[in-house]
């Protein structure tokens, strides 16, 4: 049974990897513009006052309020509407992983001093280093880097093409 579920095992946890890798890929970003374009600074002072638990539980609203998209998201999809399924999922996820993420950021130390915390996220960082280990996550990041690529040359010549479009007509 346990050679059975091994391979099975690997697969999910790689299909939920590199899922939240896209969609950090994503959600940093927006983070990181949210943070720098909207004045935060009283309540971002605010978060970094409180203490372990209470941090903990302002950590877990984001998960706790938007992961009952995902089951709402496949209602959609099931019913027929799969852009609106589509479109909740991403915009659901995405808006939780950016709170996630700037709440983290915030309040990672206070929620390391919790034992069971700090437990499952050493748990939860060495199976992503060992994912991010094996020989198949080295060959999804590469054709992953090469797909980035391949879209910033089309975005650049597409640029590129409009600006003497732009010029031929003046």
């Amino acid at each position: 049974m346990k050679r059975l579920l091994k391979p099975v095992t690997y697969i999910l946890a790689a299909i939920y990897f590199l899922v939240d890798a896209v969609f950090m890929a994503v959600a940093r970003p927006i983070g990181r513009w949210i943070g720098r374009h909207f004045e935060f600074r009283r309540l971002r002072a605010w978060i970094k006052s409180l203490p372990p638990y209470t941090s903990l539980a302002l950590f877990s609203v984001p998960v706790i309020l938007l992961e009952p998209i995902k089951p709402v998201a496949a209602y959609l999809a099931a019913t027929g509407q799969v852009l609106s399924g589509a479109v909740t999922f991403i915009v659901g996820e995405l808006l939780k992983l950016v709170l996630v993420e700037r709440l983290f950021h915030l309040t990672r130390d206070k929620l390391m001093r919790i034992p069971a915390f700090a437990w499952a996220y050493g748990k939860y960082a060495a199976a992503k280093a060992w994912l991010q280990a094996t020989e198949a996550w080295r060959a999804i990041r590469a054709l992953a880097r090469a797909a980035k690529d391949t879209v910033v040359r089309a975005k650049a010549r597409l640029v590129g093409s409009f600006s003497k479009l732009a010029a031929s007509r003046d």
